[in-house]
């Protein structure tokens, strides 16, 4: 057994923050409370100063296994995770064969079951991810697929998009999707604008994300009206600005689809048009979500010209008008998950001409960090609301039983000082393709446990 003492214990269902002792025994939370140290733990965790949590959940990670292992394996992608707080990553099929066959799916999964925390994989959509052909996505699921996506290329016929979303209404799993139409881009990875401009280059417009993002929440809504979710929608609170915080520029919803109702996920949304189409859909009662990544809710176009190809994506990183709107539907709402898209590259491809380079970044040790020091810190969210969207939120969208800070649920931990100073590097990845390496961030995590087994501990200085 573990008894974690004198943390600041979060319940990311409730919201609250409260101190409190946790029990960890068989893999699950056995409880929470005051507990003395009388002995009979094997293992003693003394969390003054930090916070207990429900470990992180990451619903889109490239951990590049089989086939591009030089960039990140399962193995070391997994550890990068547990350094960051995460005990569930969900990997996606673009990999080399990609996953839209048992064969490759079965791999991932049995490679995953060597690390020491739950690795999942999502199968593609499509076959050969062109598009054309839907996987037997039935058996997929059956076999082990948490969900599907052909993330890295946008599916451009409509018609199939909404035979997959009818398919996953009926299978009860979720499909993400890469929203960007390459018809309107001519150099992927930079935002068209006032920085491509400089650069010399046309790059990536808004347009090309928000004409798919409009399709594919009308087709979810389509989809919604002819099977419905059970859980239906739930209303959203209502909730006062923080004394002496930012001002909000988004009122609440009222009314958001809930995660783990939703047939359609929005990946590393970038854009202020397509956060209002997602928020649309949502009033409308489309079974969609959401999800942002660190680095959009952090950076803007401006990066690239410090960064150059590190601060290179797909979606690119856009305005600042972009950047608040995205931390505002993140307040509301609209936005449901903070996802890292985990994407590493090596130091050799990403030297490479900006628009030769490979587009993405890594992001599993810093995500935490990032969303304390650029969201908690500057008081757009609070910590509960942080980690809701970092544990429970993310797990709802997979249906997972996980993210939850319970006697009974599993006994999936991380442990941070949210107040710890530290600087980015030394990365656990095996590529360290970050435009956040040498930043000084507040937020580090000390312990991270799965099943009730330490599979992480920040080294004592």
């Amino acid at each position: 057994m573990v008894l974690i003492k004198n943390g600041m214990v979060i319940d990311p269902e409730k919201l609250d923050m409260q101190p409190f002792d946790v029990i960890l025994d068989g893999g699950v939370i056995a409880g929470i409370g005051f507990y003395e140290d009388n002995g009979t733990y094997d293992t003693v965790i003394d969390a003054a100063g930090c916070v207990t949590a429900p470990g992180l959940v990451d619903v889109h990670v490239h951990f590049r296994d089989p086939g591009l292992t030089y960039k990140e394996d399962i193995r070391t992608g997994a550890a990068a995770a547990a350094a960051g707080g995460y005990t569930t990553v969900v990997c996606m099929a673009n990999t080399k064969p990609p996953v839209d066959n048992e064969e490759t799916l079965r791999y991932v999964l049995e490679e995953g079951e060597k690390t020491g925390i739950h690795v999942l994989t999502a199968a593609t959509v499509s076959m050969g991810m062109k598009g054309q052909e839907l996987t037997d996505m039935r058996a997929l699921a059956e076999a082990g697929a948490a969900g599907f996506t052909d993330d890295g290329i946008p599916l451009m016929n409509g018609s199939l998009v909404r035979e997959a979303m009818r398919l996953a209404a009926e299978l009860n799993v979720p499909l993400s999707f890469h929203e960007e139409d390459p018809a309107f881009i001519r150099n992927n990875g930079v935002n068209h604008g006032a920085v491509s401009e400089k650069l010399g280059i046309y790059g990536s417009p808004a347009v090309a994300e928000d004409s798919l993002v409009a399709r594919d929440c009308m087709i979810a809504l389509d989809v919604s009206r002819e099977a419905p979710a059970p859980a239906g929608l739930r209303q959203a609170p209502a909730r006062d600005d923080r004394a002496g915080g930012p001002q909000r520029s988004a009122p609440a919803m009222e009314t958001v689809s809930a995660p783990e109702t939703a047939i359609a996920n929005i990946q590393h949304i970038s854009s202020r048009a397509a956060v209002e189409q997602v928020r649309l859909a949502k009033r409308l009662g489309a079974r969609v979500c959401a999800e942002v990544t660190p680095h959009h809710f952090t950076l803007t176009e401006e990066a690239v010209l410090t960064y150059g190809a590190l601060a290179k994506m797909n979606p690119p990183l856009r305005t600042e008008q972009d950047r608040q709107a995205l931390i505002a539907a993140l307040q509301d709402g609209t936005i449901d998950i903070i996802a890292t898209d985990h994407a590493p590259h090596s130091a050799e491809e990403k030297s490479r001409p900006l628009t030769e380079a490979p587009s993405g970044i890594i992001g599993l040790e810093t995500a935490l960090a990032l969303g304390i020091t650029e969201l908690v810190e500057k008081r757009y969210l609070t910590l509960p609301e942080l980690i809701a969207k970092m544990s429970l939120n993310p797990a709802r969208l997979y249906r997972l039983d996980c993210g939850r800070m319970q006697t009974g649920a599993p006994a999936d931990i991380v442990i941070f000082s949210p107040d710890e100073e530290w600087t980015a590097g030394e990365f656990r990845s095996k590529s360290a393709n970050s435009p956040f390496a040498e930043r000084k961030l507040r937020g580090r995590v000390k312990y991270t446990i799965c099943g009730g087994r330490l599979v992480y501990q920040d080294e004592p200085v």
